[in-house]
């Protein structure tokens, strides 16, 4: 069901060789990382859904024992898959993050034999820096500027790809790739809510960044709903902290000027992007710095999703994202950060809780850096 297997076979490979390369790839990953990827566990929490006030089950999606510890390296691997496909072995990866994904990217580069820049911000943790250290990336600092828009580790990526560097992103506009393999998180997900006879209506609160996790993890699960493997009703909730919320205010843009109508909501944003999605003004700092993006790159199929599943764009407050996460690891015992517990964060909130009508699913994608 990758995009990189259809690729592969119409350039003329065998089931067998993309079978080989990903296992190979995979090896090549556990060498450097300690272990290659594994399906990651579903697990219902019962004493968490009865602290959240929630009546029906609560199911957690525990990625944080994934590679280089969070959801990340799914869409990198994928990636690296398509350009093993399409020989595209030339050139430096660039990358701008300022923690998971810079740790998956060097990972993953590092498997391959590929050299990677990454660009951070001045804020990165000091764990996350030490560690792309010991994995031989290129590191760069950029620092935000007063008055200027936008992420400035970001416009230094965009100009190193236009200089010649290869895209190695989570950021869907400027790495499509990454999406196929993020994909797998959700084809997961409808493998295990099968197998665990859930039926009928499901919640799913996804925590939003740039947006590529909530998009793949909603692709991946249609897929499994297409495929006959689970019959549900998904509805899809995005989480966004106070500190940066670009989708969310673009969401209530859109819903004021078209009267809540969920088809000219979604003409409006594709016909005029702009007009609902730039980057925050004021970017502020949070314990979830994994999801202080100025801007929801994947935002439009994101936006899809909440129109026609019915679901909401919420926003959290610092508070919530402390409360949910200390939650989080007391009543499950994963050792989950709080970028990685942020989207449980809106069942804090009873007005939001009232609304489930079904079983909830949260991801936990990033575990805490040693």
């Amino acid at each position: 069901m990758l995009g990189s297997y259809r690729r592969a076979l119409n350039a003329g490979w065998t089931d067998n060789d993309f079978v080989e390369l990903v296992g190979r790839l995979n090896d090549a990953v556990a060498a450097v990382d300690g272990h290659g990827f594994e399906i990651t566990p579903l697990v219902c929490q019962p004493e968490l859904a009865a602290h959240l006030g929630l009546e029906h089950h609560l199911w957690v999606k525990d990625d944080t024992g994934n590679v280089a510890g969070s959801h990340k390296a799914r869409h990198l691997f994928g990636t690296m898959l398509h350009l093993a496909v399409s020989a595209a072995n030339e050139g430096e990866l660039v990358i701008a993050s300022c923690g998971n994904a810079a740790l998956a990217a060097a990972v993953v580069a590092r498997a391959a034999e590929r050299r990677l820049r990454v660009f951070i911000p001045t804020w990165a943790s000091p764990a996350v820096v030490a560690k792309l250290e010991v994995l031989e990336a290129t590191i760069e600092v950029k620092e935000r500027r007063a008055g200027a828009a936008g992420d400035p580790t970001v416009a230094a990526m965009v100009d190193a790809i236009d200089r010649g560097a290869i895209p190695f992103s989570v950021q869907g506009p400027m790495t499509e790739s990454a999406l196929d393999g993020g994909r797998t998180l959700g084809w997961e997900l409808a493998e295990q809510l099968a197998l665990s006879r859930v039926r009928g209506r499901v919640e799913i609160f996804v925590q939003v960044g740039g947006g590529a996790l909530a998009a793949a993890t909603w692709r991946g699960l249609n897929d499994g709903i297409r495929e006959q493997w689970l019959s549900v009703e998904p509805v899809l909730h995005t989480v966004q902290t106070e500190a940066a919320a670009p989708l969310n205010r673009a969401w209530r843009l859109l819903l004021s000027e078209t009267d809540g109508d969920p088809e000219a909501a979604l003409e409006a944003a594709r016909h005029d992007p702009d007009a609902y999605m730039w980057p925050w003004e004021d970017v502020g700092s949070s314990a979830a710095s994994g999801i202080l993006d100025d801007l929801a790159y994947d935002w439009l199929p994101v936006i899809e999703a909440m129109l026609t599943s019915g679901g909401e764009a919420h926003v959290v407050t610092e508070e919530m994202i402390g409360t949910v996460n200390i939650l989080a690891r007391d009543l499950t015992g994963i050792e989950v950060d709080a970028t990685g517990s942020s989207g449980a964060a809106a069942l804090l909130d009873p007005t939001v809780t009232k609304r489930v009508n079904g079983d909830a699913v949260v991801l936990f994608t990033a575990g805490t850096l040693d």
